[in-house]
Formats: C-alpha cells, sequence, structure tokens
C-alpha cells in the first residue's frame, strides 16, 4: 500500500511483519495471565481487567482481535460486545468470548450480538491457539480484500471509495478531539489538452507519475492521499490548520513542477502543472462533512480562474454560503 489510509477503527493496519495486537479483557488476574503467557510468545497481547480498562484501551488503539470474558462487574461482555458493534471504529473488530457459560442460548446470544467465536473455560491452551491463529488470518484475508477495494488501480493511492470513508471516519473523530480538519483538491490544469496531445497512455503514465510525487509529500500516517476522480487528486490533513496545509500545497506544487514534464503546446505552460484549493474546518454538527470539500472546490476553481498554477485557500464556512 503506497500509504495506509485504513486506520483506526475504519483502517487500523499492522506493518507486514509486526505481530497481530490481540486484547485480552477478564476480571480475573488468572484468567489473564494464562491467556498472556500462551498469547505472548506469538502476538503483541493487551489485556484489561475490565470494560472501563477496555474503553481506554481501544481509544489508543484498535487491536486486531478481542478475547472478551462474559461475566464481569459492572458491565458485562454481552453489553460490552454490543457496544462494540454499535460503535463505527470498533464495529469490525473479531470478538471472541472466552465463558464458562456453556448453554446453547447463550452462544446463540453471543453469535447474535456479533461475535466471531465461543472459548470455554476451563480454557484449552491448543483450542485457544487455533481459534485465536484461525481468526487472525480470517481478518488478514479480509483486510486484504477491503485494502484492495479502496486502492486507485492506476495511481496506487486511495481511489473515491477510500475518500468517502476517511471524511466521515475524521469529521467524527476530530468533532470529538475538537480539532480540525483541513483538505487540498489538486486538479492538473488542462489535461484534456496534455491527453488530446500526447494520447491516452502517455496521460495515464503523466497521473502515475504526479501521485507518485504528491505521495511524497505526506509526511505523517494520519495524511491522506485519495485520488477523487479523473484528474483529481484530495489530501486531507486531520490535526492541520491553514497555514500548515497551504505549506503542504505549495510544496507539492513546487515538486510538480521540478518534474518538468511537458505539456501540450496549446496549454498556457510549457510544462504539467497544477491548481489546489485548500479549505479548513473545524468538524462540528452544524456542517456535514461534504461541507469541506465544497469550500476547497471552490478555491479550486478560484485557482483556475485567476490563471491556474497557484493555491487559493479559506477556512471559513461562510466562504461557502456568500
Amino acid at each position: 500500500m503506497v500509504k495506509s489510509f485504513i486506520q483506526a477503527g475504519y483502517q487500523q493496519q499492522n506493518q507486514p511483519d509486526s505481530p497481530a495486537r490481540v486484547l485480552v479483557v477478564d476480571d480475573e488476574l488468572t484468567n489473564l495471565r494464562l491467556m498472556g503467557d500462551l498469547l505472548n510468545p506469538h502476538y503483541e497481547v493487551l489485556i484489561a481487567r475490565s470494560v472501563a480498562e477496555a474503553r481506554e484501551v481501544l481509544s489508543a488503539q484498535i487491536p486486531d482481535l478481542l478475547l472478551l470474558d462474559v461475566m464481569m462487574p459492572e458491565v458485562d461482555g454481552f453489553s460490552f460486545c454490543r457496544e462494540l458493534k454499535e460503535n463505527d471504529e470498533t464495529r469490525d473488530l473479531p470478538v471472541i468470548f472466552v465463558t464458562a457459560l456453556h448453554e446453547e442460548i447463550d452462544e446463540l446470544k453471543g453469535f447474535q450480538i456479533g461475535a466471531v467465536d465461543f472459548i470455554h473455560k476451563p480454557i484449552s491452551s491448543p483450542i485457544l491457539l487455533a481459534r485465536v491463529r484461525t481468526h487472525l488470518e480470517l481478518k488478514r484475508r479480509t483486510d486484504m480484500l477491503e485494502q484492495r477495494t479502496l486502492i486507485d488501480a492506476l495511481t496506487g493511492v486511495g481511489n473515491r471509495r477510500a475518500y468517502d470513508l476517511i471524511l466521515a471516519a475524521e469529521w467524527r473523530r476530530l468533532q470529538r478531539k475538537d480539532s480540525c480538519l483541513s483538505m487540498l483538491v489538486v486538479d492538473i490544469d488542462q489535461f484534456k489538452l496534455y491527453n488530446d496531445f500526447f494520447g491516452h497512455r502517455q496521460g495515464d503514465e503523466c497521473l502515475q507519475k504526479l501521485a507518485a510525487s504528491l505521495s511524497k509529500c505526506i509526511n505523517r500516517a494520519s495524511d491522506q492521499l485519495t485520488r477523487y476522480g479523473g484528474e483529481e487528486f484530495v489530501f486531507l490533513l486531520p490535526h492541520t490548520p491553514l497555514k500548515g496545509a497551504v505549506a503542504v500545497a505549495e510544496k507539492l506544487m513546487a515538486d510538480i513542477r521540478a518534474l518538468n514534464l511537458p505539456q501540450s503546446p496549446d496549454a498556457d505552460h510549457n510544462q504539467v502543472t497544477v491548481s489546489v484549493g485548500v479549505a479548513c474546518l473545524q468538524p462540528n454538527n452544524q456542517h456535514p462533512p461534504e461541507t469541506l470539500f465544497l469550500l476547497a472546490d471552490k478555491q479550486l476553481y478560484e485557482a483556475k480562474g485567476s490563471g491556474r498554477d497557484r493555491v487559493c485557500f479559506s477556512e471559513e464556512p461562510r466562504s461557502f454560503d456568500e
């Protein structure tokens, strides 16, 4: 993957060589030690002795698998699993119940809530390891298939579906954190003239070279680049104020000029250039996520109309209303 744009809840990805991460939640210290000792040689193990502790762990990082006791004080495992499945960030987290309950009705209830399996107490070491291994492998394969549906085949960056998912998730996340989100809408200037003069095959190569150049402008895992459509790309920059976003825009423009790709003789410039619209908002309930794109897109058209090969920007929602 060029950039890991599936992160946090919709998007947690381990590095290829890093061990899978397993969260074990049980109020009995003996059970935690037993499962921790069995899993530690193979996986990164996180532990919590209550649902409250588990929530703290999940607020910081989303594991690959959750082993969850059913009978716990204050909040039981069934209720916590239901809570996880109602949350967009943890909905896809595989949950295996580890419980002393043996009744068929209890297992049925767990599966209806969204669990993927049950492990009965007293814990059998081979069964625990086999089922954890099986469900982690299933998750790995599911993540790979999901990843493929989110990558633009031509450029290798995120596609329009990835953009939609990321924007919605970041809008919710940053609203809770009371932080800002910046967006850059990048459009290749007079790309139709380029295609008409050089041909569509070279046009595809141009898109690939520009996508590679744009990708180099991403320095943080939280920053995301997607191909919105055609010759238009979008950057999403969480926790980035307008000044920082404009600096990214100016750098990417300079990098693309440095490629020195020849443009059509009929174009305004003798090399390929881009125009960039930049907007910054603090996500809130008053404006839907699409407002940010509309603001940035309006600035893109300002850049196009004022001569292309430039950055225009806005951070106020009233710019959209005007």
